[in-house]
């Protein structure tokens, strides 16, 4: 059998990786498929793997594509991955606040959160007498077994039971037992950079650990309890079909130490569109966008409003986040999604080796207090100014800080600027 393989990949119109096969002559080995949100976080992939069978009759061996895939689902906290599921286990991953280094991981099968549903007691006295409980019936009994939780049975609803015969100890005996799965959970032990090098379980022993070179390849690996981790430089989850690892906004290759696509900024990327960082001993790029892109937190705000300002207005949502620094270098961090009332930028998270110095957020579209698009004089939001909350909130954060500032996109495509040390704002172009 041939040894001569080749690899394809497929990307959709905004250069994101959608589709990669694996093939040797004759025989598709491994195929993959890959969905994204609208803010362009990775959110679900199917491996289809390829099996050995051997025919009957002449025992040749011969190779064919298992057609049901294996499906994995991502879920996240703004820029950080934060759930991987499968159909087998979910792990969850714990970070310090505006950190991607991880601190603590989570492991729970699948089948056992199935069985965390709870029945509330109004619903299993509901099923148990086959008849359906009047609304207000139902709220008195989710009042109660709320205070049955806590411990603290009002006045109220004891003269209730006391009318119906009944005591609080014989409610809370109806109650059914709420059910928790067992969870592996482990420590991280991380590198300088926030390279996971070993997972700690709750016994103190060492359940994982590994060695990696600068660049992010596994040089060898100690697994004796068969555990699954993925995480590798920050911000970056390992494929084990295309040995890739996602990072956010593109795909990185630790084999030859660089993305396989361009920076997704364009020319703000730098002279290098692929380069990952300049040194990998002391930098990372957790957000897959390189770093050292501008001279000022300014060139930095006005770049990031418009990246994502059009979609702003189309989708009458706010869009946000924050503008770091690393030395002398300005970057944003990816914008988060938050409705047509507001944003909150600052649950984005600049990496551990930079410092916030701004914020940024646009305003959608002239709108109502439903969502309803609007003339700009029935604006319900003033959506072509900084609101007071959104000047109170830099002010808060500009404290004790040399250099603050917050940027604003609005639905007329202008852009400005407020500097919490002037209080002052003024336009940018």
């Amino acid at each position: 059998m041939s040894d001569e393989r080749t690899y394809s990949y497929g990307y959709d119109n905004r250069h994101r990786l959608t589709h990669y096969r694996q093939m040797q002559p004759g025989s598709v080995l491994t195929e993959s498929r890959y969905l994204y949100d609208p803010l362009g976080r990775r959110i679900s992939k199917r491996v289809w793997k390829s099996q050995e069978e051997r025919e009957s009759l002449t025992g040749k061996a011969c190779l064919w594509l298992n057609p049901t895939p294996e499906v994995t689902w991502y879920g996240w906290d703004g820029d950080r991955l934060i759930t991987t599921q499968t159909d087998d286990t979910r792990i969850q991953t714990v970070y310090p606040p505006g950190s991607f280094t991880p601190l603590i991981r989570t492991e729970t099968a699948t089948e056992a959160l199935a069985k965390t549903h709870h029945r509330s007691l109004a619903e299993k006295l509901q099923q148990d007498a086959g008849m359906a409980f009047v609304p207000e019936l139902v709220a008195l009994l989710d009042n109660l077994e709320r205070e049955l939780n806590a411990g603290r049975v009002s006045e109220q609803s004891r003269q209730w039971l006391a009318q119906c015969g009944l005591t609080p100890e014989q409610m809370k005996n109806q109650m059914a037992p709420a059910y928790t799965p067992a969870r592996k959970i482990h420590l991280y032990h991380c590198d300088h950079r926030g390279l996971p090098l070993a997972l700690i379980d709750v016994k103190g022993r060492i359940a994982w650990r590994a060695e990696f070179d600068e660049w992010g390849n596994m040089l060898r690996e100690d697994n004796p309890d068969n555990l699954q981790q993925l995480i590798r430089l920050p911000g970056q989850q390992y494929d084990e079909e295309s040995g890739l690892h996602y990072n956010r906004h593109r795909y990185y290759d630790p084999g030859q130490g660089r993305y396989i696509t361009q920076d997704p900024t364009g020319l703000a990327g730098g002279l290098n569109p692929y380069v990952y960082a300049l040194n990998p001993v002391s930098w990372t790029d957790p957000l897959g966008l390189e770093q050292f892109l501008f001279s000022n937190a300014d060139e930095a705000g006005l770049f990031a409003i418009k990246m994502c300002n059009a979609d702003s207005i189309e989708n009458n949502l706010e869009y946000g986040g924050l503008i770091c620094k690393k030395d002398e270098n300005y970057f944003y961090t990816g914008p988060l999604k938050g409705n047509l009332a507001g944003v909150n930028p600052y649950k984005a998270a600049c990496p551990d080796d930079s410092k916030r110095v701004g914020v940024y957020h646009t305003h959608g579209y002239f709108s109502d207090t439903e969502g309803n698009k609007v003339l700009k004089r029935n604006d319900a939001y003033d959506s072509l100014h900084f609101s007071p909350q959104d000047k109170s909130s830099a002010d808060f954060f500009a404290k004790g800080e040399k250099e603050y500032s917050s940027y604003l996109g609005t639905p007329e495509s202008t852009y400005f600027k407020y500097n919490p040390k002037t209080q002052k704002v003024s336009e940018m172009k």
